[in-house]
């Protein structure tokens, strides 16, 4: 079977922040970017951090954990530009679980989930939490020309708009799904999102995107 690949999107500015959000201590003292990073190589095949060029300390901060790194050149151009340099860099993956660099709450359980749904034959698979739909988000490999074609800040919303009949639904309990770090702020609430179970119900039924985290 073909691999499913985790990509971590990691090459955003961080300008809300006010400062390198992704090397950002959690209470425990992990970075934000290899918390996230961690989770999803835990629940892939494969997995592959996004980032802008120039970056050691992140590069640094990543490679305890044994995650590939690929530097994305025109990373500036957005979110989209990012992803589709991670999906062009892995043509050979048998689909792509896209999760985000700053969602360190996220449960391993949700990937887990999204990454199955994907080997079990999901063409797009999402968690979803109090009816909104969360991140990560699975991509089988019949998307890859749509992925590789993107560009600018939209990431993937208008194929995820379009597409929403093809949506495979998980139902679960984790807020951290839906929930990125955007100022120092938001990492003083982490019991809401360490605290919870991870029950989960897969429905096939397809519905409307409702994205809870921003595809920038």
């Amino acid at each position: 079977m073909e691999p499913i690949v985790g990509l971590l999107l990691a090459a955003g500015d961080s300008r809300r922040f006010g400062g390198d959000k992704l090397l950002h201590p959690l209470p425990g003292g992990e970075a934000i970017a290899a918390a996230s990073a961690r989770r999803l190589a835990a629940a892939v095949d494969r997995a592959i951090v996004l980032v802008r060029p120039g970056q050691p300390a992140l590069r640094g901060a990543l490679a305890p954990l044994g995650v590939e790194i690929v530097e994305v050149a025109d990373a500036g151009n957005g979110m989209g530009a990012t992803l589709a340099a991670g999906v062009r860099a892995v043509p050979q993956a048998g689909g792509w679980l896209v999760a985000l660099g700053d969602m360190p709450y996220l449960r391993e359980e949700t990937l887990g989930g999204v990454a199955a749904a994907l080997r079990a034959g999901a063409a797009i698979a999402a968690p979803y939490h109090g009816g909104r739909r969360g991140h990560p988000v699975g991509f089988a490999k019949r998307w890859f020309d749509a992925l590789a074609a993107l560009s600018g800040d939209e990431g993937a919303r208008n194929l995820l708009r379009t597409q929403g009949e093809a949506i495979v639904r998980l139902e679960v309990d984790d807020p951290g799904c839906l929930f990125d770090v955007d100022v120092p702020g938001d990492l003083e609430k982490p019991g809401d999102f360490v605290s919870c179970g991870a029950s989960m119900v897969i429905s096939s039924k397809g519905a409307a995107p409702n994205a809870g985290t921003k595809w920038r």
